[in-house]
């Protein structure tokens, strides 16, 4: 009977330790839930565009394609709350253009496959939401090291029947290298509720002087001499806020950012806002991003801003980037842009929420349209 009653109250003891544990847990839990703030808009009437970075180190390993779906999933579920119009790409969507013989530690995905998973994951947003996407550099067979023409499996994998949403806002389209219709470069028109029209243009890696002067010539019509122009290419300013003026790429007939700047950003009175990615150093978020101003001919600020996320979380073999992304709120004022870099990947957890936000100046900043 002692023995009984003793056991009792060792068990009666642990069961209110086993509570108490349980108790503190849930508390913690709350408070880390209660902490983390979901993304928002400051006000209903406001859209918004998501920037997601070069997305290479997510689909040349097989492991971490599933980071690039939480993204896709993320935009998709956010669609009405943050009222997102538009996603971009920085370009850079592939490791590998046409790689066959992976080694399995720079990549275990042949070029085939990487060019399937990016397609597939954007595929999440076909018929929903529209998107544009830049090429890169790793975009092109310019890693054979054979100097040939830069060409690219990119119009296979999104021809511009791919996504309904994007071509119903098609407008404009040149060739490429193999004198082709390609997406490569093009020019979307998006119209907002209160009636702000915008132009999003976008660039091959290293563009040609062709490809300049054909974009030249789209920004300049008159139909869209009102509207705001959101200029989207890979290469154009290193993390020291500065263009970029050379590649190291032995390519003809390649224009980097000083060039891209000087042949059509500057010469335009409606380019407002550009767009790139393709630098970053191992768990470096500075060495990833950039933004500078200049005044454009017109005399109107352009506001040109680098983000890009691919060497976060390991260096280039780790994560694939930590699942970061932007997102540009975009005020009913009309001129009102606020900036967040965000990570829907952190987000997913209460023991991770706390480092899904970036809040350093480089990272959440506000800028002012003309």
């Amino acid at each position: 009977m002692l023995l009984l009653k003793m056991f009792s109250r060792i068990l009666k003891y642990r069961l209110w330790c086993l509570v108490c544990i349980l108790l503190v847990s849930l508390s913690g839990f709350a408070q880390r839930n209660k902490s983390f703030e979901s993304p928002s808009l400051e006000s209903h009437a406001s859209f918004s565009f998501i920037v997601l970075p070069d997305l290479q180190n997510y689909v040349k390993f097989r492991r971490n394609q599933a980071i690039l779906d939480v993204m896709m999933n993320w935009v998709l579920m956010q669609k009405d709350s943050l009222n997102i119009e538009m996603v971009m790409c920085t370009g850079d969507l592939v490791e590998h253009d046409d790689i066959i013989n992976p080694d399995g530690i720079k990549m275990n995905q042949t070029g085939r496959q990487q060019w399937e998973a990016v397609s597939r994951a954007f595929g999440k947003l076909d018929g929903v939401l529209p998107y544009v996407t830049a090429t890169g550099n790793h975009d092109y067979n310019i890693f054979s090291y054979t100097h040939k023409p830069k060409t690219t499996h990119f119009p296979s994998y999104f021809p511009a029947e791919k996504n309904r949403e994007s071509q119903k806002l098609l407008r404009e389209v040149t060739t490429n290298v193999y004198g082709e219709s390609s997406l490569e470069n093009a020019a979307y028109e998006w119209r907002s509720a209160s009636g702000k029209m915008f132009l999003f243009l976008s660039l091959e890696f290293a563009p040609r002087d062709t490809v300049l002067s054909w974009a030249k010539g789209v920004v300049t019509k008159d139909k869209y001499k009102n509207h705001t122009v959101v200029l989207l290419t890979h290469a154009y300013l290193n993390y020291k806020n500065e263009h970029v003026k050379a590649l190291s790429y032995d390519l003809e007939d390649a224009n980097a950012g000083l060039a891209i700047w000087e042949k059509l950003v500057r010469g335009s009175h409606n380019i407002q806002l550009v767009i790139s990615g393709h630098i970053g150093a191992k768990d470096n978020a500075r060495k990833h991003v950039a933004y500078r101003t200049d005044l454009n001919a017109a005399g109107k600020k352009v506001h040109q801003m680098t983000f890009n996320a691919q060497a976060m979380g390991g260096g280039h073999y780790g994560s694939g980037g930590d699942g970061w992304l932007r997102i540009l709120e975009f005020l009913p004022d009309g001129k009102t842009v606020k900036v967040k870099t965000f990570s829907p990947f952190f987000a997913l957890s209460p023991t991770t929420q706390h480092l899904a936000w970036r809040r350093e100046s480089y990272d959440e900043f506000t800028f002012q349209l003309d």
